[in-house]
Order: C-alpha cells, then structure tokens, then sequence
C-alpha cells in the first residue's frame, strides 16, 4: 500500500497551482508580500527559461520567477529555507497523479 504524503502546513496545492507561506516577507514586484504562488508550468515556459541560462541553477530561477510572475532579483532575495520551500511546491506541483 502507498503512503499518502503530508501536505506541509506551509503549503497550499490545488490543481493548477501551489501557494507558499514564506518565513520572511519579501518585496516582489514592489510589494511586501509574505506568500508566493506559482502556476503549473507549460511546455513553452520551460523551454523558455532554458533560453536565457548559463546554469541550471539560472534555468530554475528563470522559470520560478516567470511562473510566480516576479522578477528574478526577487527572488534572490528570499531566504534560502524560503527559496528551498519554493522549490518544494515546484516539485509537488509537477508530480504525477498517484494511480
């Protein structure tokens, strides 16, 4: 039998998107915000931060920035405990459906 995985209290997923609780607020787009969300990925947006990077490391902060429609100085600025729950809702999002 499966073992169902927990939803972290943080954490908001729903069909079509996640939403992260940040530990620290950030400024995104000018605004103090205390939580990021991002929409599930196409194919295109992948593609598309693939674009611009030199490094994987810039090809996730590009798609992460365009996915949560924030710059991408935005997100450097997040904490890394915030930034590694970011990338934790990413992966949630983009998992199969269990069967």
């Amino acid at each position: 039998m499966a073992q169902a995985t927990k939803t972290p209290s943080w954490l908001v997923v729903t069909g079509d998107r996640v939403t992260v609780t940040l530990t620290m607020p950030i400024v995104a787009n000018g605004i103090q915000v205390d939580k990021l969300s991002l929409r599930a990925p196409t194919v295109r947006d992948i593609r598309s931060a693939q674009g611009g990077a030199g490094d994987e490391e810039q090809r996730e902060l590009n798609l992460f920035a365009s996915l949560a429609e924030v710059g991408v100085k935005d997100l450097e600025d997040m904490v890394l405990k915030d930034y590694t729950r970011l990338q934790a809702g990413y992966f949630r999002l983009v998992q199969d459906d269990e069967l």
